[in-house]
């Protein structure tokens, strides 16, 4: 199904590899398929909660051996991005999992607490799983005030195995909502995380085959880059969705195993 000219893949992980915690098919063994076929890989996921050592570990307990440089985050993306902007030691008051603490420490930043929020210079926001009114609070009077204002990704729901649940643009409205002030996103589908994927890859855009699950974020960030594209149905947008697409895609399949035979 994967035309012959392509040697990479840019693969979504949330509804193309795994649903939550469960997995998508043989895990191991279309991996196993991929390798044979030759063909180089990373993760670009808008999820910034885990941090790469964390979404190595997984795999590998899905009998998925995998480098952690093959796992592009919009956590690692969104630190690049702030680490071109600010000085280290840069006061950032964030509401986010591991991960984005994570790619904050790395590149410098003094993460704050929420006590401290008022010190801000920069307000980042992804998927928190611990949050709160206080944290919401603080966070839009940053914003209200003039603080830049930046977020991993704007996916509105992400898949589990009993359905979508809120995903950072659902949190992210609340902010948007009390503020009327958009993000600066670093995510899909925003071009900078196939860019580093490609960067990454060492790839060419033509040869690179972007595997995703969501139209509005997968689909249009790989074609905002001019790589091919796959849909694969094991996720978020359904067939119909997908055939109405427009640009139109490359591939559609129901999952990555089928995509690989």
């Amino acid at each position: 199904m994967i035309p012959s000219n392509v040697k990479s893949l840019i693969l979504d992980m949330d509804g193309v590899v795994w649903k939550g915690d469960a997995p998508i098919g043989d895990l191991a063994a279309t991996f196993k398929q991929i390798r044979a076929r030759g063909l180089n890989f990373v993760f670009a996921t808008n999820n910034g909660t885990k941090t790469p050592q964390e979404y190595q570990e997984k795999l590998r307990a899905l009998g998925v051996e995998i480098e952690t440089s093959q796992v592009v985050t919009s956590a690692l993306g969104l630190a690049f991005m702030l680490a071109g902007k600010y000085r280290r030691g840069t006061k950032i008051f964030m509401i986010g999992g591991e991960g984005i603490r994570a790619a904050l420490n790395e590149k410098g930043f003094e993460i704050l607490s929420v006590e401290r929020a008022p010190e801000a210079e920069v307000f980042v926001m992804g998927i928190d799983r611990e949050i709160n009114f206080q944290k919401v609070a603080e966070a839009a009077l940053l914003v209200r005030a003039g603080v830049p204002f930046y977020t991993t990704n704007t996916d509105r729901t992400f898949p589990t195995p009993r359905g979508e649940i809120p995903g950072s643009g659902s949190w992210l409205a609340v902010i948007t909502s009390a503020t009327g002030v958009e993000p600066i996103v670093a995510g899909k589908p925003f071009p900078y995380l196939m860019e580093l994927s490609l960067e990454r890859l060492g790839a060419k855009k033509e040869e690179t085959l972007v595997v995703g699950d969501r139209l509005e974020t997968d689909i249009a960030a790989g074609q905002s880059v001019g790589c091919m594209t796959a849909l694969v149905l094991s996720g978020v947008s359904t067939k119909e969705q997908a055939e109405a697409w427009n640009p139109k895609i490359d591939i559609i399949a129901a999952g990555l195993s089928e995509l690989v035979k």
